[in-house]
């Protein structure tokens, strides 16, 4: 063994091999034995190495020679790098008084450098060689370096805590009054990605404001350092205002448009014309719709895709096949207005097939018409086939039938799930044996033949011996769907598409790829024929202007690829639930630019309703993913702060409002401390008759004008989820002086709040509330994921509504129809909502489809209840004889119909919901259903029946 600077040359067997002094492990080990002195050495890549038998002297001698040199080599190592080890140690060290929040971006490099120190150098070092002082230091940086995360979040932990009191005066003055403790912890946190959940009437804009503020005041940044971002002009402006006003400090707040355009008049020297319709909605709208309009005069081609969407594919192609139940089929049916391009409505979307096929071929129809001939003593009602052809004569039944194989390979026809198929079956034999026997000729049509893709050519083959085709023109036909007014309405779905299709830079084969996969259907390949030519010519049109969208990609273009050095290092955005693919690929591109940049985002998911301007709340739910940093191999590290307070609503309205949202299990969840407690009812809800609106809506009114006493008024905020549905507001600021009456749309209303709110036609249907033409499944098609649940952004809608109050909240719903809220807000205890006294009423199911039956007063002034489904369902009964009002029903296991009054009546052997009473026929009195003659049920009287008959003429 000889030692040759900073190596050991060991000769064993004749084989000499060369140690590093760097990889011992302690200092060498001298001992006496029987047999002499023995020398070890030890080296954590080659182990022990043992000399035996050699002299104690000379043995130890070498020994402290190796130790010296080993010494030597470690301390001369460590002073090499003692800079760099001086440098982690302390930023190691000052975890226990950071002086500055530890962010991811602030860490992960401190992180890497010590690692690579670790490898190179401390994991090398022996505490023997360096000693106890310098050990100590080392191990501080290991200790760090093997477990980094507690470290930063305890250094994390006692920052927040001496920032917020070394900043209490601040935060005490910033605002009129001083910031709650979640409002100061999100001013202070400022990790590489920060989320403040700002619930409705939480003070956010104070939020905002105290964050540029501090930034400044605490020398963390420069002004110019700071990019404040708001969605809308107006926002931008008032916030601008603020931040100076309460702070200060000069930060110009921009929208992200208009910093778009600033970096693209940077990069290019000039800015590009905006295109006129850019800032104006309706104007975009229009241009969808003209290029429509030309497509159909001069592009046969498109022409045809555009016609085929309006006739075929307008709404969801869902049959009764694709429900369980019938209500939940009637509900599907109406929630499409099923109306042919010929003008009336139809009851299911294979009629509509049909009837829009008729009429594209130029051949006449009449919808279920009374059947010519008259058909006596059925006891069902009058016939009516579904379709009459005006100039042959020839009916058109369409039947419900599928095919189904049996076992023995013979096949059987088989109805909807919901419907009885005997008496489906004989009433086809019945429809058949009356034209027969009236000589009428019958074309008949199943859902079989839709089933196998051949519903109408099916139908052409069969009316050819008997009609002439004579296809109308496009154009006809177009403008047989503007006046219709169903090209507004996909005019807006193409536009909400189209921005959605840029912002997230889509591609045709994206979405064709996408349908397939989410199994859309012809619907979908309709849809994108239409909408691929319509966004060519759109892109055309724009000529060398841009638009919104061209405007935010050229600008997140030109900072990704380092045209533009951004001087930001903070990037705070409000209304961040609001944000689009194109927007957030901005954000993303100036936070990328440097390591150090923060981004700061304010917003509520449970507001987000903007989804037709492009918003996508996708990015919001996905936040760390999207905007986080990264530390010690974990990716998307943000932090999210929950304000959780808010200031405006009182309990009842901000906890029915949270449960209301949070049914859709995809929210955020958030905590609500409310504003106040309710002193008297905060939720009502009130139905109105057919014709009754106004004057419910004036009754309401009154009653808040008459609670308030002579020195005060109230604000009230009148809410319609459509600009058509505003009344008069001067007439009722007249009749209510000491009411500050005001009306928007909830959309409009964002932002707003009022003292009361009344919700107005929270009715069910396409134009009601929810809405049930925004939540189109197309618009997956251009969205990272699909909303599953329904109606997932009109429950948010309906949220913003409900928050808008901050006393009392009444919603006036259709006593016939009110909308599926409506109908959640009342069956669930948990809301504690008020019904008012006039409109309660008992809740009764139809027991022909499972829908709701309501009362109603006919034009003789007598009640009547009938099933919701009025258009497909039937169902309709009198009111009880006996007392006029109320409706009689069978109890669970009773052999008789019992009304509320005390009357009672015997059941029909027929129908679930009706009762026989008294009535005469040819053959003498008999009891009949009161459903007749929707139901022919019937019983002889019996004596114990005509006995009591005759005891109440007596009385």
């Amino acid at each position: 063994m000889e030692l040759e600077a900073h190596h050991l040359r060991v000769v064993r067997r004749g084989q000499t091999s060369l140690m590093s002094l760097d990889g011992m492990t302690s200092p060498p080990s001298v001992r006496k034995s029987a047999l002499g002195t023995i020398l070890t050495v030890s080296s954590a890549e080659c182990g022990d190495i043992v000399l035996r038998g050699v002299g104690y002297v000379d043995a130890r001698a070498f020994a402290d020679e190796v130790s010296k040199a080993w010494i030597e080599l470690n301390v001369s190592a460590l002073d090499r790098e003692a800079d760099r080890f001086s440098r982690l140690h302390a930023a190691v060290a000052s975890f226990s008084r950071p002086t500055r929040y530890p962010s991811a971006c602030r860490i992960a490099p401190l992180l890497s450098d010590a690692r690579a120190l670790d490898v190179a150098l401390l994991s090398k070092l022996q505490p023997e060689a360096i000693g106890p002082e310098t050990t100590e230091r080392v191990t501080l940086v290991r200790t760090f370096v093997a477990d980094p995360r507690p470290a930063r979040s305890n250094a994390i932990a006692t920052f927040v805590t001496a920032e917020l009191d070394r900043w209490k005066d601040f935060f005490d003055t910033i605002e009129s009054k001083p910031l709650t403790h979640e409002q100061r912890l999100s001013v202070v946190v400022d990790e590489d990605a920060t989320l403040v959940l700002a619930g409705a009437g939480s003070g956010k804009t104070s939020v905002i404001t105290a964050k540029a503020a501090y930034l400044v005041k605490a020398g963390i940044r420069q002004p110019e350092q700071i990019l404040l971002l708001a969605f809308a002009k107006n926002a931008a402006e008032e916030m601008s205002e603020r931040v100076e006003a309460r702070s200060g400090v000069p930060i110009v707040a921009r929208t992200f448009h208009a910093i778009a355009y600033d970096i693209i008049g940077m990069v290019e020297g000039t800015k590009p014309a905006l295109a006129d319709h850019a800032t104006d909605d309706v104007a975009f709208t229009n241009l969808i719709k003209k290029i429509l309009k030309d497509f159909v005069l001069t592009r046969s081609e498109v022409s045809k895709a555009i016609i085929q969407w309006f006739a075929h594919f307008l709404v969801e192609p869902k049959t009764e096949w694709d429900f369980k139940t019938k209500h939940d089929f009637y509900t599907h049916m109406e929630q499409q207005d099923l109306r042919t391009l010929q003008g009336e409505k139809v009851k299911s979307y294979e009629e509509l097939q049909i009837a829009n096929w008729l009429y594209e071929s130029g051949v006449g129809y009449e919808y279920e018409p009374v059947y010519e001939h008259e058909i006596h003593r059925t006891g069902r009602r009058d016939y009516c086939p579904d379709f009459r052809l005006t100039e042959s004569g020839i009916y058109i039944e369409h039947f419900g039938v599928r095919r189904q194989k049996m076992p023995d390979g013979s096949e059987r026809l088989i109805t909807a799930p919901f419907v009885n198929r005997e008496e489906y079956l004989s009433g086809m034999d019945w429809k058949r044996e009356i034209h027969a026997a009236h000589e009428t000729t019958l074309i008949e049509t199943y859902s079989y033949e839709r089933q196998e893709g051949r519903l109408l050519t099916s139908l052409a083959e069969k009316l050819a011996p008997h009609v002439i085709m004579n296809p109308r023109p496009a154009d006809t036909i177009y403008d047989r769907v503007i006046e219709l007014k169903q090209v507004d309405a996909f005019s807006q779905l193409l536009g909400t598409f189209l921005r959605k299709f840029k912002s997230g830079g889509y591609s045709i084969a994206d979405c064709d790829a996408k349908s397939e996969r989410m199994k859309l259907g012809n619907r979908a390949k309709a849809f994108l024929a239409v909408f691929a030519p319509v966004f060519q010519e759109y892109q055309m049109r724009l000529g060398g202007r841009i638009d919104f969208e061209d405007m935010i990609l050229r600008a997140a273009r030109y900072v990704e690829t380092g045209r533009y050095v951004s001087p930001f290092r903070h990037i705070l955005v409000d209304e961040f639930q609001d944000i689009s693919q194109s927007r957030a690929r901005l954000v993303k591109a100036l936070k990328a630019q440097h390591p150090d940049v923060r981004v700061f985002a304010v917003g509520d998911d449970w507001q987000s309703i903007f989804r037709f301007a492009g918003s996508d709340i996708h990015l919001m739910r996905n936040f760390g993913d999207e905007f986080g940093g990264s530390f010690d191999g974990e990716a998307g590290v943000h932090r999210t702060v929950d304000l959780g307070r808010t200031f405006r609503s009182v309990d009842q309205i901000a906890f029915a409002a949270r449960t209301f949202v949070l049914k859709n299990p995809a929210q955020i969840q958030k905590q609500i401390i409310p504003a106040g407690l309710a002193t008297e009812p905060a939720i009502k809800v009130v139905m109105t008759s057919k014709g009754e609106e106004e004057k419910t809506l004036s009754e309401v009114l009154a009653a808040m004008s008459a609670k308030l006493d002579a020195a005060h008024n109230a604000s009230v905020l009148l809410l319609g989820r459509y600009r058509f549905l505003e009344p008069d507001g001067r007439d009722l600021q007249r009749r209510f002086p000491r009411l500050r009456i005001s009306f928007k749309t909830i959309h409009a209303s964002k932002g707003l709040e009022a003292d009361h709110v009344v919700l107005m036609n929270a009715d069910s249907g396409r134009m009601g509330f929810p809405s049930e033409i925004v939540d189109d499944p197309l618009l997956t098609l251009v969205s990272p994921e699909e909303e599953a649940f329904q109606n997932a952004e009109e429950r948010r809608v309906m949220y913003v509504a409900m928050t808008r109050a901050r006393h009392t909240l009444t919603i006036l719903a259709s006593n016939s129809r009110p909308s599926s809220f409506v109908v959640e807000l009342r069956k669930d205890p948990a809301y504690g909502i008020a019904a008012a006294p006039a409109a309660q009423q008992d809740t009764h199911e139809c027991g022909e489809c499972g829908g709701r039956v309501l009362d109603v007063r006919g034009q003789d002034g007598r009640v009547w209840y009938r099933c919701e489904h009025v258009e497909h369902c039937g169902n309709s009964l009198p009111a009880c004889p006996t007392c006029c009002t109320a409706l009689p029903r069978r109890a669970d296991g009773s052999a008789e119909v019992r009304c509320s009054c005390g009357a009672s009546y015997p059941p029909c052997p027929d129908c679930k919901d009706g009762w026989l009473v008294e009535r005469t026929g040819p053959y003498g009195r008999f009891l009949g259903c009161v459903r007749y003659p929707t139901c022919a049920g019937k019983a002889q009287i019996s004596p114990v029946i005509g006995r009591a008959r005759r005891a109440r003429s007596k009385r």
